[in-house]
């Protein structure tokens, strides 16, 4: 068996140039010449996993198949590459201190001195190895979060240095960074990606490509620049210019023949040449010009004065692909439910929108806004689905306005509420008592069971899923009966038929109003849209074209 090749994808300048889409690109354009790729993402915080960071500061928490908590660019890796990425190809440093400390509790370093230098490197290069030996991939991708210079990630810049020391025929280094264009200049600036080279070159890391992010692509004399003062090859230095949807980075960058530059720097060949699926499909999406209108009713948005699409960037990217699937190309807009506690008038504008998500959240913030969103889009009949949370929502206004039971809430807002219609499992109480918050939710993927003649098993075409979850709250057993006699459908539940994991209303009475406990934005795939999306967007396409 070959050796595995690993690949490290820095980053220069500034945060949120795309690494995580170059990283993935960069693997797609890999696995279209032939070779097997996986993906790891290295966060440098303190926090053990990222089920504890705040959405609008750190985007989307994604969770793996086998039920770790992430960065939302394992979710990128997923949709790009079509493979599961699973807790291993995943660290922070919080992660890797405790792992060492453990050891050292428990004597696995034989009474040696036990050091950040060179612990810490070789525990990351461990880890690194442990997945390329899981995954049994040629390549390695491994993405260092944050930008060169920082303090908080030259832990992990040694342990590529370490690697690429120990194996500089198999290891290469990327350094993705951001030449300006300063409007009153007018001119494409070079001299900060210099800086991001020397940063890393303090280090003791020399860059093998530098991918030039900017609005628009590089021109030669830029490019040179580049090679003479990063001492990088010319034809290394790679544009990565502004594009209108993340799906065509791989097209660039295999325009600009970087698949076969990447292989020749470490001396193997060409397996296949098959992105044409891919191309096809992008050219595809280029051409539609017909739109609809998806509302996304939520609370992580605000960042200061500005919007943070991150929060929900799985359910973003679903719209997209299930939109594009039936020939549209999705706005979205963003709707806070606070807006519509401070002015209940205001809600009137949904009747503006195509179809409305309610997305996954946690906390009392918003709550009463999204029930009134739900109220007034299932008396309007518009298209709507809610997820995690927003299936909760479901069931308490349903509980509420149809079933009569006044007050009825989940009892993470309202523990004194009369009908506790959304309650904690109770395996979960004791460790919410302790506060012990962390990891302690139903997480990863869960099968289910689904009843045939609903939209549920319509859209699945199969009675057995497995979805993923994120949540502590379930629909109690105990009003079950009552919603199920008014209407609810229950379309899927636990094998078991203890959990409940879809509830929707009939088509008969509603064209399409469907909330899931699992999050099925995290299982949706480049070219492979969600059903559950799918069937959504089908339903408000045809809720337009009904207007018409």
């Amino acid at each position: 068996m070959a050796k595995t090749k690993f690949i490290f994808v820095t980053g220069g300048v500034m945060s949120g140039i795309g690494k995580g889409v170059a990283t993935s690109s960069i693997g797609k354009i890999l696995q279209s010449k032939g070779y097997s790729v996986t993906a790891i993402k290295i966060d440098p915080y303190i926090n053990v996993d990222a089920g504890t960071m705040t959405p609008t500061e750190h985007g989307e928490v994604f969770v793996t198949d086998d039920g770790l908590e992430t960065d939302q660019d394992l979710g990128n890796y997923e949709r790009f590459l079509d493979t599961n990425i699973l807790s291993g190809n995943y660290m922070t440093t919080g992660r890797v201190y405790l792992s060492v400390i453990n050891r050292e509790r428990n004597l696995e370093y034989g009474g040696k001195n036990v050091e950040v230098v060179p612990d810490i490197p070789l525990e990351v290069i461990s880890r690194i190895k442990r997945a390329a030996k899981t995954t049994k991939a040629d390549f390695v991708l491994i993405e260092i979060g944050g930008t060169v210079g920082e303090y908080q990630n030259i832990l992990f810049l040694e342990a590529a240095r370490m690697l690429k020391t120990e194996n500089p025929e198999d290891v290469l280094i990327f350094l993705v960074s951001y030449l300006p264009v300063p409007n009153k200049i007018g001119e494409m600036k070079t001299k900060p990606t210099q800086y991001a080279a020397r940063s890393l070159n303090s280090v003791g890391i020399q860059p093998d490509f530098i991918l030039c992010r900017s609005e628009q692509p590089v021109d030669e004399v830029r490019k040179n620049k580049i090679a003479l003062f990063c001492s990088v090859p010319k034809n290394h230095v790679i544009a990565s210019p502004d594009v209108d949807f993340i799906y065509e980075i791989p097209v660039n960058y295999d325009d600009e023949r970087l698949g076969e530059k990447i292989l020749s720097a470490l001396k193997l060949k060409v397996k296949t040449k098959d992105l044409k699926d891919w191309r096809k499909e992008v050219e595809r999406i280029r051409g539609i010009d017909k739109k609809i209108k998806i509302g996304i009713v939520g609370k992580y948005f605000n960042s200061g004065n500005f919007m943070l699409a991150d929060s929900y960037i799985s359910v973003i990217e679903s719209v997209k692909q299930a939109a594009w699937s039936n020939g549209y190309k999705p706005e979205i807009e963003w709707i806070s439910s606070e807006d519509f506690e401070e002015d209940p008038k205001s809600i009137k504008r949904l009747k503006q929108l195509d179809g409305v998500i309610i997305p996954g959240g946690f906390g009392s913030r918003g709550i009463e806004g999204k029930i009134s969103t739900v109220k007034f889009l299932r008396e309007n009949n518009i298209p709507l689905l809610g997820i995690c949370y927003g299936m909760q929502i479901i069931c308490i206004e349903f509980a509420r306005n149809v079933c009569g039971l006044k007050g009825a809430n989940t009892t993470e807002i309202d523990q004194e509420t009369k009908y506790p219609v959304i309650d904690i499992m109770p395996e979960q109480k004791k460790n919410l008592k302790e506060k012990n918050y962390g990891a302690t939710m139903r997480l990863g993927a869960y099968p289910a069971q689904l009843k045939t003649g609903t939209i549920a098993y319509s859209t699945y075409k199969t009675e057995a899923i497995s979805e993923r979850h994120r949540h502590r709250w379930e629909v109690s057993p105990e009003y079950i009966e009552t919603l199920e006699s008014k209407g609810l459908v229950f379309s899927g539940k636990s094998p078991n038929g203890k959990l409940m994991e879809i509830a929707e209303l009939k088509q008969k009475d509603h064209p399409f109003l469907l909330g899931t406990q699992f999050h099925p934005e995290f299982k949706t795939r480049f070219m492979k849209p969600h059903p559950i999306f799918n069937a959504f967007m089908k339903a408000a396409v045809k809720g337009k074209e009904g207007k018409k």
